[in-house]
């Protein structure tokens, strides 16, 4: 009989459950969008209910695939959205309130209080995180000062809090498990990354209780089996990463200095640090890039909040184009961009800016620019803000070479030479696009002892093109002026 590893991909806008074999090949995808709700300008939520229901679904029919081939699922991983937010019930397992998605901005007002109060220099060096809207804590809060359910369930001691990660274990061991693992717990804005805990100090300042919270494990740990009423089967879940972290180990990239860029609905940068932290002087993150056996490798990482989603808008809020590929065949059919640019500040601003009040510009408009000047602007938008970042971390004294990427966007060969153009540094794809289901699947098999080490994972990666850049040095600089004019007048 054939072994099989499943990973559980929650991302943002949809739900994909992929079956892997144990060499890493993928055998199948089941894949379901979910809606996004915008109840008030600068709010993003999910229906927690709607996420389980695409997940339960999408599960039923991989395991429903692996029997039709002969096979036996040995494993499960999940990887999620990080940073979202829900609370629940204890006893019925619903939800007191939606969704808080990570790229909510509502509790912008309570940061600038906490900044200006002097929180941030404490919360950075134990979390490495800076204070936004962007991580758990504050969505937390404004739970539990908004929610008069949450309040109820909080005196009779029934309320959970968990990122996505441990929602869904919860719901596939039938509430048996409240568990979380390192590279989610690092994004809460309430984790100490330096000794591996809930903070008790940041806990008291922003007055969360610790009994809401789920206990934190490994990246590769047990974390239950599902439950054989809900699914059919009885699986270990023996690996969760957050989905930036599950691609930089599906990118193989164990190495110190190793670095991937992933290009979803939006666009997040990892360098592996090693075991050493380093605090960036130029507003990337410091993070957890995965924890095995009580032992953190960290990671720098700079956060894009709209490179995919920016794509999605074209679709459906403009109806530019039907659907994501025809952005290739546009972008090439204009010479150059004819200096229209578009900064996508949708949702505030991430690495390296950080202002959640920002909001999306478009500069340099003629009578001569036209919709396909539009799709074009918002691809090249993409490729400038990655720039930023890596710029950033040269400020900070490293140099990458390489960058290994893949998310949806990478499928575009335009968007990926113009990436390697306006970054000046070589772009590898690699075979697997689906690199982040696929790191989750690889560290849970190892978790179940079916890979003797990280080494053995890495050699699974195979790559599939490399991209150089080709541009002139003054056509590059004209372009790089003309996005930091742009951002100039953003911030302004």
């Amino acid at each position: 009989m054939k072994k099989f590893l499943v990973a559980i991909d929650q991302g943002t806008t949809s739900t994909r459950v992929i079956l892997f074999d144990i060499y890493g090949d993928l055998k199948f995808i089941s894949q379901q969008e979910f809606k996004q709700y915008f109840p008030k300008n600068g709010w993003v939520e999910h229906n927690p209910n709607e996420i389980w229901q695409t997940t339960l679904k999408s599960l039923k029919k991989v395991i429903k695939k692996a029997k039709e081939l002969n096979g036996k699922i040995i494993s499960i991983g999940i990887t999620n959205q990080r940073e979202t937010t829900v609370l629940w019930n204890k006893k019925n397992g619903k939800p007191v309130y939606n969704a808080i998605v990570w790229q909510d901005r509502r509790t912008q007002r309570y940061c600038q209080y906490l900044k200006k109060n002097n929180y941030e220099n404490d919360i950075r060096k134990k979390t490495g995180l800076f204070i936004d809207p962007y991580f758990s804590a504050t969505k937390i809060k404004w739970v539990l000062d908004n929610v008069k359910k949450s309040k109820l369930l909080l005196k009779s001691n029934n309320l959970l809090f968990g990122t996505i990660d441990t929602f869904l274990i919860w719901k596939l061991t039938k509430g048996k498990k409240h568990l979380t693992e390192a590279t989610n717990a690092s994004r809460t804005m309430l984790f100490n990354i330096n000794i591996n805990k809930w903070d008790k100090n940041i806990l008291k300042k922003l007055r969360i209780p610790y009994k809401i919270l789920p206990e934190v494990k490994n990246s590769a740990d047990n974390f239950g089996t599902t439950n054989r009423k809900v699914i059919g089967t009885e699986i270990p879940i023996s690996a969760v990463l957050g989905d930036q972290q599950a691609a930089a180990v599906g990118q193989a990239c164990f190495d110190k200095g190793s670095i991937k860029s992933t290009y979803g609905t939006g666009a997040f940068v990892i360098m592996n640090t090693g075991s050493k932290k380093i605090l960036s002087k130029n507003k990337l993150l410091t993070t957890i890039c995965y924890r095995i056996n009580g032992k953190n490798t960290y990671a720098l990482e700079g956060s894009i909040f709209i490179a995919g989603a920016g794509v999605q808008w074209l679709r459906d809020k403009l109806r530019l184009i039907n659907n994501a590929y025809e952005t290739e065949k546009i972008a090439k059919s204009k010479k150059n961009n004819e200096g229209l640019y578009l900064v996508p500040a949708f949702s505030g601003m991430g690495a390296p800016y950080w202002k959640p009040d920002a909001r999306g510009i478009i500069t340099g408009l003629t009578r001569n620019s036209d919709w396909k000047s539009f799709v074009r602007a918002v691809v090249e938008s993409v490729a400038y803000q990655s720039y930023d970042l890596f710029e950033s971390m040269k400020k900070d004294g490293l140099n990458p070479k390489i960058v290994k990427v893949d998310g949806g966007m990478v499928a575009n060969n335009w968007f990926s030479q113009f990436l390697s153009d306006i970054i000046n540094l070589k772009v590898v794809r690699p075979k697997v696009h689906e690199t982040t289901a696929l790191g989750v699947a690889l560290l849970a098999a190892y978790q179940i002892g079916e890979f003797k080490s990280l080494k053995e994972i890495q050699k699974k990666w195979k790559k599939d093109r490399v991209f150089s850049p080709k541009l002139n040095k003054s056509t590059r600089n004209n372009l790089l002026q003309g996005w930091k004019q742009a951002i100039r007048k953003t911030l302004a």
